[in-house]
C-alpha cells in the first residue's frame, strides 16, 4: 500500500476504535488534548495525521503506532492479537482492515463495570455472541440476559449499555460496522435477542 492509501486508511480506523471502546468524541479530546474538530477531521479523512497527533492516540488507545496506522506486518499474514484494556475490560481485535466490519473478542470481568452504566449511542451496527458467562445488554427500553450461545444485533444509535452480572467472567465475539452495515440481510425489526 502507498503512503496515500496508508493515510487514507487511517481515518476510518480511529473511527472504528473509538466507536468500538464507546468514547466520544469529546472524551477523546479530554483524554489526548487534541481538539474536537481536530479529532472529527482526523477522522473524516478532512485532515491529514501527523505524527505528533498519532502518537497521542494510540497512547490514549493503548495500542502501538503500527497498529494504529494499520502497518502490514511484511511477508506474514497472521492476525496479531493485541489485547487492549479500557475500562477494566479487555478488547482483542481480531481483525485489522481499515474501515468496514471489525471483529474483537472482549472479556468482561466478573460483576463489570460495578455500577449501572449509562447508556450511550454512536453510529454503527454491532452484532455479537456470546462464548461463555452471561452478558447483560441494556438496549433502550429492554433490559436482557444473553447467555453462552445467544446472539444479539442492534443498530448502536439505540442508547444501549453492557453489564457483565455474573461471578465469572464473560467472554464475547463481537463485529461492528458502519451504520447501515448489517452482518447479513433478514426482514426483522431493528434489534432483536436470538438464540443460536
Amino acid at each position: 500500500m502507498d503512503l496515500d492509501g496508508v493515510l487514507q486508511s487511517v481515518g476510518p480506523r480511529l473511527r472504528a476504535m473509538r466507536q468500538e471502546r464507546g468514547t466520544t468524541l469529546a472524551e477523546l479530546s479530554t483524554t489526548t488534548g487534541i481538539s474536537v474538530s481536530t479529532l472529527s477531521r482526523l477522522e473524516s479523512g478532512q485532515r491529514r495525521p501527523t505524527l505528533e497527533l498519532l502518537l497521542l492516540l494510540a497512547r490514549a488507545y493503548q495500542v502501538q503506532l503500527d497498529e494504529l496506522i494499520g502497518a502490514p506486518v511484511t511477508g506474514d499474514p497472521r492476525v496479531h492479537l493485541r489485547p487492549v484494556e479500557r475500562f477494566g475490560m479487555t478488547y482483542i481485535p481480531l481483525s485489522r482492515r481499515a474501515g468496514g466490519l471489525q471483529a474483537f473478542k472482549q472479556i468482561y470481568p466478573p460483576h463489570w463495570p460495578g455500577y449501572e452504566p449509562e447508556q450511550r449511542v454512536h453510529e454503527g451496527y454491532e452484532w455479537l455472541y456470546v462464548l461463555g458467562g452471561r452478558l447483560r445488554l441494556r438496549l433502550g427500553p429492554h433490559d436482557v440476559v444473553l447467555g453462552a450461545g445467544e446472539v444479539a444485533e442492534f443498530d448502536t444509535r439505540t442508547p444501549h449499555a453492557f453489564v457483565n452480572p455474573g461471578d465469572e467472567p464473560t467472554e464475547v465475539l463481537a463485529l461492528f460496522g458502519p451504520q447501515g452495515e448489517r452482518m447479513h440481510v433478514r426482514a426483522r425489526p431493528q434489534h432483536h435477542v436470538v438464540r443460536a
